[in-house]
């Protein structure tokens, strides 16, 4: 079934008014991805902009009556369309795969997937704190949403390099300027990591560097995790990035 933009808008319309699913639309939605995964994509694509336009604008996308919705239960919704989008797909998708233990991780591709999209929603999804290994970040869509986040009290640290924190187009001293927490590598390498952990509780990483390049012209790739070892052993790696920096 090939579905226009608009008539997967119509889909997920019905699920927004009260950004809860019923068992009725979870059905529905359910059957209207069970069979080709390129829907399941386009879905979930149309799903993650819809949620983050809501979040970035502070009203609802369609014009329906939200007022001063809360952001949570937005994300609640999100979710919700995730776990039907995962449930059809199954383990064989190539973008989310359930593991053992109740761990979920998802793969995401530029250009085709519009990553900068993800990595701007899992920034507004921070609630309590962000640490990011970046090496450099010249995206205002995703210089944007970290600013937003330390508007509303995240606790943000950002490590980069230090040959890039001064090229042209970096937010790097945009940040220190706006009170993050901002250090830059003082080694003899660079700081080539392009990761971050959100609430401690999801992993982000990838060859994806954070420039406007990186979406729209270059092959790369994220992927986020909830696996447990692997946030310690990125946050480790943290730790050690952030010991050698120096503030910025």
């Amino acid at each position: 079934m090939k579905l226009t933009e608009g008539e997967i808008d119509e889909v997920l319309k019905r699920t927004w008014d009260d950004q809860q699913l019923t068992r009725g639309e979870r059905r529905a939605l359910s059957q209207l991805v069970e069979e080709p995964a390129e829907m399941r994509l386009r879905v979930r694509r149309r799903a993650f902009e819809m949620a983050h336009a809501f979040v970035s604008a502070g009203h609802d996308v369609h014009g329906m009556s939200a007022g001063k919705a809360e952001v949570g239960k937005v994300l609640d919704w999100l979710e919700e369309v995730e776990k039907v989008l995962n449930e059809s797909g199954g383990p064989e998708s190539a973008h989310d795969v359930k593991a053992s233990g109740g761990i979920r991780s998802e793969a995401h591709f530029s250009p085709r997937d519009n990553v900068v999209q993800r990595i701007a929603m899992a920034i507004d999804a921070t609630r309590d704190s962000a640490d990011l290994a970046v090496f450099t970040i010249t995206d205002d869509r995703l210089s944007k949403p970290i600013l937003r986040a330390h508007e509303r009290g995240v606790k943000l640290r950002i490590v980069s390099d230090n040959d890039k924190a001064n090229d042209r187009g970096s937010d790097i001293e945009r940040f220190a300027h706006a009170g993050i927490s901002v250090r830059i590598d003082r080694t003899p390498v660079h700081m080539h990591h392009k990761f971050a952990i959100f609430d401690g509780k999801l992993l982000l990483t990838g060859s994806y560097n954070w420039t406007r390049s990186a979406n729209e012209e270059n092959a790369e790739n994220i992927v986020l995790t909830s696996d447990p070892e692997l946030l310690r052993a990125f946050a480790v790696e943290f730790e050690r990035c952030w010991g050698l920096g120096e503030r910025y």
